[in-house]
């Protein structure tokens, strides 16, 4: 049974179909472009080709595709103009659609590559990862990083759909499928007390009865941040809270090299950290610091940086980040599990601190 879930967004409101598999749904809207007269072209990355090679030859038949190099290196100025280059080799027009099928690397490449193609094309978003699935793939913010730091260079640029099809998870690797979990734990965190205490009792793996009902509950809560603050424009709270964690995790992404984390390993260092700089502002006690690293332990992600970064680096990494306002960063902070909030003006001393205390050097 297809569930769906809309992002009312006015003219730009789109819908989010939920199913076990939906490779048929995505044939079929295929078909209707072209039916329309729209050109159609698609944008994966090498594994997703070897892993479900089945799978993407029922969603898109004949349809032109261009796979990259997975990981966080195709996100770049250089990646970028590879897609370009394809839309334009292929013949898109302003009423073609680019088909992004993978996970957030893929995700953000694509849709950067809409937004910015003829100044602006439709593409439709086939998440192929658990992390797409909750997060990325929804909301319209897209980008590639620079050497300065990531996602410094995007546009925000709605899809006109998502297709969520779980069984894609299939051949997902552990690793990855725990990096998707930071971002569900995230989800509980900011505000899903009772999510965050189902995930603390019983954690959540690919075969869990729960995991399709759990995406979709991620998916809402982002769906109705994005429709309160689709530009992350709010003085307080708002889509920044989706935040929470990340000032910490890009800057551990980006002093640590590209690729040595995952994004959600990173994001699950910063939960720690985030935890940490919150205890220490007054809001949650020791106890709440240790069930946050709980249950990032309890789904296979890092409570720790491996080995010790350059404290002087990643308070630098941070200073460069997007959330910086007059000069210094904007956290995303706790004020109680299942409840978070923007704070600014945070002594650097703080947040230093608490990033030794997840390892930092």
């Amino acid at each position: 049974m297809v569930e769906t879930l809309t992002v009312n967004l006015g003219a730009r409101s789109y819908r989010l179909r939920f199913g076990a598999d939906l490779s048929a749904d995505v044939r079929d809207e295929v078909r209707k472009l072209r039916e329309a007269g729209r050109k159609v072209a698609a944008l994966t990355d090498r594994h997703l080709v070897a892993a479900q090679a089945d799978a993407l030859a029922a969603m898109l038949g004949d349809v032109p595709v261009l796979a990259v190099e997975p990981g966080e290196d195709s996100k770049s100025l250089a990646g970028l103009g590879r897609v370009l280059d394809f839309l334009a080799a292929n013949g898109l027009d302003r009423g073609g659609m680019l088909l992004v099928l993978g996970g957030g690397v893929i995700g953000d490449l694509g849709g950067f590559a809409a937004a910015s193609y003829l100044r602006g094309i439709d593409f439709l978003q086939v998440p192929t990862t658990l992390l797409a699935m909750v997060d990325s793939s929804v909301g319209g913010k897209t980008g590639i990083n620079l050497k300065a730091g990531k996602n410094l260079v995007g546009a925000f640029h709605q899809p006109c759909g998502v297709f969520i099809s779980t069984h894609l998870l299939a051949t997902l690797p552990a690793r990855e499928f725990a990096a998707g979990m930071a971002e569900v734990i995230k989800y509980g965190l900011l505000g899903d007390a009772e999510l965050f205490a189902q995930l603390e009792k019983t954690p959540l793996t690919i075969t869990s009865p729960a995991l399709g009902a759990v995406i979709r509950r991620c998916c809402a809560i982002k769906a109705r941040l994005v429709e309160a603050d689709e530009y992350e424009r709010a003085r307080e709270g708002g889509r920044a809270l989706l935040n929470l964690g990340h000032t910490f995790g890009h800057a551990i992404e980006q002093v640590a090299g590209y690729g040595s984390y995952l994004h959600g390993e990173a994001v699950a260092v910063g939960l720690c950290a985030a935890a940490r700089l919150s205890q220490k502002l007054g809001h949650i006690s020791a106890a709440d610091v240790a069930r946050v690293e709980a249950v990032v332990a309890a789904h296979a992600l890092p409570v720790r940086l491996r080995e010790p970064l350059p404290l002087v680096a990643l308070t630098a990494a941070m200073a460069r980040d997007k959330k910086v306002r007059s000069g210094l960063p904007r956290f995303v902070v706790l004020r109680k599990l299942g409840e978070a909030a923007t704070q600014d003006g945070i002594a650097p001393e703080l947040a230093e601190t608490a990033f030794r205390e997840v390892g930092a050097g």
